[in-house]
């Protein structure tokens, strides 16, 4: 799934998922430079992020896989 991952203004990061019209902040990273491991969302979602540079601009873009969580 697509999901645009940003930071605000203090930091902190969020996915927002476009096709479910859903942002989220990321509370959990499984990989220090978040790329290439799990994130884990506010409502208990897991995304498997594509590994990328550490110093990848945001926001940006990317194809994600949902690996847990809440239901839809």
């Amino acid at each position: 799934m697509k999901v645009m991952i940003r930071k605000d203004s203090k930091g902190a990061l969020s996915a927002y998922v476009p096709k479910k019209d859903l942002e989220e902040p990321i509370v959990a990273m499984a990989e220090p430079g978040m790329w290439g491991g799990l994130v884990t969302l506010g409502n208990g979602w897991q995304l498997d992020l594509p590994p990328m540079a550490a110093d990848t601009r945001l926001p940006i873009t990317v194809e994600a896989r949902r690996i847990a969580g809440d239901t839809d």
